[in-house]
């Protein structure tokens, strides 16, 4: 295990006082994730296994067919939405043209619940849920996101398969939003079942260069790193899609912190964690691997459902015991 320090530290501290899973922003040279802290600060690991002990843990993955659904929160237009819906669509629609996002997803499917079940395949597009009324405020607290999702819901929709996604506007703050997180996922107890649910922020107004790196990049890097052009052009949803994809197979593979992670329970770290800004061969640090550019300069790795591209992170193979994803030149 690498050394700790303070800033680590102190992020374990919050994340041990509210055990939800959080997709950290990156880069971030002033605050390690939380496997920067087990693993050190390479997250491909050159295959190696020995580093890396992802571990079963006997419980549940999502292995029912899911439906996501969305739960807009705030000041959301249509043609933001429609990016967002499209990529939900994307994880199962296997006519997109390769590399897909439904062949991303087949490395979430490789997760086995204690009967050998695999992750599902199935994974559809709910019913829009609006919250356009800002009914909790425009300032939330991480307690308060289970508590704005369950006053969204019309009654007894907590059936098995169901997950929400909390997608708050540009100008809504979540507690630890750009300094500590950019999403989380977690659950909740309702009805019957617990619901696995997550919550993704639009970092357009607040900090792009945060949570929507690579679109926008930090002052830091002094221009040794230049923003790359979002294939959707919305800097901060396009930004929002690599989140919703990192919670989305974290929640599929760890839906109540007691199935696939590494580390401790309260401190997981997750597929997606191991991969964070890797999407393409040889990506690790600042550089994001060996990616596409279109003729109308947009940079992506995947294809998805109606034409779309995205640029989404790699995950985490049980199998290979490296980061993959469906663009590498190096084990297709």
């Amino acid at each position: 295990m690498a050394a700790i320090t303070l800033a680590p530290l102190l992020l374990l501290l919050v994340f041990l006082a509210v055990p939800a899973h959080s997709w950290r922003p990156k880069p971030n040279n002033t605050k390690p994730n939380s496997a920067d802290s087990l693993y050190g600060g390479s997250k491909k690991y050159e295959g190696s296994s020995k580093l890396v002990k992802l571990k079963y843990h006997m419980g549940p993955v999502l292995s029912l067919n899911v439906t996501v659904h969305p739960i807009w929160y705030g000041n959301w237009a249509e043609n933001k939405k429609s990016i967002i819906r499209d990529f939900i669509r994307s994880i199962s629609d296997t006519k997109s043209k390769p590399p897909s996002v439904a062949a991303w997803w087949k490395t979430v499917r490789l997760y086995t619940n204690k009967t050998g079940a695999h992750v599902t395949g199935s994974v559809t597009l709910g019913a829009d849920i609006n919250d356009s009324t800002y009914s909790h405020g425009k300032n939330l607290t991480r307690l308060s996101v289970p508590k704005v999702i369950k006053s969204a819901l019309p009654g007894a929709i907590d059936a098995p398969g169901n997950v929400y996604l909390l997608l708050t506007s540009d100008d809504v703050y979540v507690q630890d939003f750009c300094s500590s997180a950019c999403g989380f996922h977690n659950h909740y107890p309702f009805g019957l079942h617990a619901l696995p649910y997550a919550w993704v922020g639009n970092s357009a107004k607040m900090c792009p260069e945060m949570c929507a790196y690579p679109f926008a990049v930090p002052s830091y890097m002094n221009g040794s790193v230049k923003p790359v052009k979002a294939p959707n052009g919305v800097v901060g949803v396009d930004g929002m899609i690599t989140v919703i994809a990192h919670e989305l197979a974290e929640m599929a593979t760890n839906p109540f912190s007691d199935a696939w992670f590494a580390g401790h329970a309260d401190f997981p770290v997750e597929i997606g964690d191991l991969c964070e800004s890797i999407f393409g061969t040889g990506g690790g640090g600042s550089y994001m691997g060996n990616l596409t550019t279109d003729k109308d300069g947009a940079t992506y790795n995947l294809n998805g459902a109606v034409g779309r591209r995205f640029l989404v992170q790699w995950l985490w193979s049980k199998e290979l015991n490296y980061c993959t994803g469906p663009n590498a030149l190096d084990h297709n």
